[in-house]
């Protein structure tokens, strides 16, 4: 009888079927900007808690690109994405000019199915760091052209602009056969295409303090929805785009909103790992912005007051929160680039 058992389990594991149903879903998430003074400030506005609270393992990202010891969001994104250095402004491309495969592309390739969620536009540096080669990450409309030609299935995000308003004419939109696309979150969760693209503004969305819709929790509930319904398993990466530009507005109540429309996505992704636990779920920063210190506040209501040293990026680690199935892989202190292997063992 235990022969007959090993028998079948090693004919089951052989078969793509099988392997596929046991393929673990990863789910990361990036706060642009966001460094532990962020989260700090932003746990105390929200009555001193935060979703990250229930995270199992914490690490600390060196978040240096190759130039430079102060990143930007394209080198950071190519490094967490990709797995190696480049220079600032650069995006898939590695030190010896070879474009580098990201772990959104290599989990295609696995078959997995894929998506992508930006509170910016959908070109930006960090999302498009998971789908896209450039030499400079204000090629918008050279990034649009490689979306339509990517292995991105699902996307949320603004910037519509970069592939119907070109220069070269050409309306990238009606050149994506296999694509649906929409305006509105209803319409991407009625939708049953299995390739789906929700555009949330012409250019760069609104901040959420003025009205950003759809807010980024239900964005997220919408696109796991929509990616549970698929027979494969998936890899998403969500950005909470604008925390970043608070920071560089020096404008603490931007970032403090910002935060919290990301804090409340990442209790919907743990709230998604409770009932499927077999996925991991990392959740990071790709550098500090603005040198954020708190310096006073008010500790009857946790209202945080600080100042800051910059209105650019800093240097600073940032930290890493996993939890789920390869969680324990990422505590510790590491270069970014290893939040990619670390992901990709996981696939692996």
């Amino acid at each position: 009888m235990i022969r007959i058992v090993y028998i079948l389990f090693f004919l089951l594991a052989g078969n793509p079927l099988f392997a596929q149903e046991t393929s673990p879903n990863i789910i990361f998430m990036i706060g642009d900007g966001t460094g532990l003074s962020q989260i700090t400030a932003g746990m105390y506005a929200n009555g001193n808690k935060t979703a990250l609270e229930g995270f199992e393992v914490i690490g600390l990202s060196k978040t240096h690109s190759a130039n430079n010891l102060v990143t930007d969001s394209a080198a950071s994104g190519t490094a967490m994405a990709c797995g190696v250095k480049t220079f600032n402004g650069v995006i898939g491309i590695n030190l010896k000019n070879q474009k580098a495969p990201s772990i959104l592309e290599i989990a295609s390739e696995k078959g997995y199915v894929s998506g992508l969620i930006a509170t910016s536009s959908i070109v930006h540096a960090t999302p498009a760091s998971f789908y896209a080669k450039v030499t400079s990450r204000k090629k918008y409309e050279e990034i649009a052209r490689q979306l339509s030609e990517s292995e991105v299935d699902f996307f949320i995000g603004g910037g519509k602009k970069h592939f119907v308003k070109r220069e070269d004419k050409r309306n990238i939109l009606d050149e994506m056969d296999s694509f649906e696309f929409v305006s509105r979150l209803s319409e991407f969760e009625k939708s049953t295409s299995n390739k789906l693209g929700l555009f949330t503004n012409m250019d760069e969305p609104l901040p959420i303090a003025e009205g950003r819709k759809p807010a980024l929790n239900d964005a997220l509930s919408a696109m796991l929805n929509k990616l549970d319904s698929q027979p494969s398993p998936f890899f998403l990466m969500v950005e909470g785009s604008q925390i970043d530009w608070g920071g560089h507005a020096n404008d603490l109540n931007y970032i403090l909103t910002e935060f919290r429309d990301f804090d409340r996505a990442i209790a919907v992704a743990l709230e998604y790992i409770k009932k499927n636990p077999n996925t991991l779920l990392v959740v990071t920063a790709d550098h500090e912005t603005g040198g954020l210190g708190i310096d006073s506040g008010n500790i009857k209501n946790f209202k945080p007051r600080g100042g800051f040293v910059t209105r650019g990026h800093t240097a600073s680690m940032v930290p890493v929160f996993a939890i789920g199935i390869g969680a324990k892989k990422y505590s510790g202190i590491y270069d970014n680039t290893a939040i990619f292997s670390k992901m990709k063992e996981v696939l692996d």
